[in-house]
């Protein structure tokens, strides 16, 4: 089955990239560019939203990089990505942490956007820290996000705390740097930062 990639390396693609590489099956990239080629009705067609990542497989289309991470598990079962059905509780709920509370509490900093405290009940996340706090709980608890095994919801939520530790985003934690020293040794990790960095040096 077809398996076509788009992104740019300089975005949340990298994500996805792992995610591709851990799976091991093969895959065509298309490199987009901002200002244009991301903004073309050809690619609009596939993410109105005119943002990368997304993949198209088999002619389905998935976005968001939460939805690619949990897709590829699902499509791709021989690679071990998602715990069997019944134990996909915490699976299922860091995952998609990082896509709400995480991303959101990140962002909103960034933006100097500090809900008060009757804002933070409307607020998925709360406050920066409550989400901070909740995030160093989830990397502490298990060698893994889902429990002994390392799984997709540590591809997506494992790149937002690297990325967030090593802009400053996230605050340096020795639970996140622990956690980022078990995730970050994959091979498939390394893969996929080669093949993005060296994309950046072409287009430099």
């Amino acid at each position: 089955m077809a398996l076509t990639f788009y992104t740019n390396p300089m975005s949340r693609g990298r994500i996805a990239r792992w995610m591709l590489e851990e799976v091991g099956a093969p895959y065509e990239t298309v490199v987009l560019d901002y200002a244009t080629t991301m903004r073309a009705q050809s690619y609009l067609s596939i993410n109105p939203m005119g943002k990368v990542p997304a993949i198209v497989h088999d002619g389905h289309v998935v976005t968001e990089g939460a939805a690619i991470c949990a897709y590829l598990a699902d499509a791709f079962p021989a690679a071990g990505l998602a715990p069997p059905l019944a134990e996909r509780a915490d699976y299922y709920r860091w995952l998609f942490f990082a896509a709400g509370p995480v991303e959101h509490a990140v962002t909103n900093r960034s933006l100097g956007v500090t809900p008060t405290g009757d804002q933070q009940r409307m607020a998925g996340y709360g406050s920066f820290d409550l989400m901070v706090d909740g995030l160093e709980k989830a990397v502490s608890a298990n060698p893994y996000l889902a429990g002994a095994a390392f799984s997709a919801a540590d591809v997506y939520a494992g790149s937002q705390v690297a990325w967030g530790v090593m802009f400053g985003s996230l605050p340096k934690r020795p639970a996140f740097e622990g956690y980022l020293g078990r995730i970050l040794a994959r091979p498939a990790y390394t893969r996929a930062g080669e093949i993005d960095d060296a994309l950046i040096a072409q287009a430099a």
